[in-house]
């Protein structure tokens, strides 16, 4: 696993987040995991999926619409361009 080294942290800082592990019942590693976690990976970030879903539920999608869709599409593969 990787592991990162912060140099020049401030004391004031240093005791903050040790401060705050304590607060949290858990050690001064775990809690920087924590903060750097919910700082590069926040909950609210975009899901394709329920984006989609979301967006069909808006337009009025319904499984009928997308099983006439299927009936409908073309299914032998799309030919190349030529060049010629």
């Amino acid at each position: 696993m990787p592991a990162v080294t912060i140099r020049k942290l401030s004391e004031e800082t240093h005791r903050a987040l040790k401060a705050r592990a304590a607060q949290r019942h858990r050690s001064t590693e775990a809690e920087i995991r924590a903060i750097l976690d919910a700082a590069v990976r926040p909950e609210a970030r975009l899901r394709l999926g329920a984006a989609l879903a979301e967006l069909s539920r808006e337009i009025g999608l319904t499984n009928a619409d997308v099983e006439a869709l299927g009936q409908v599409r073309e299914v032998r593969p799309a030919e190349p361009p030529g060049f010629e």
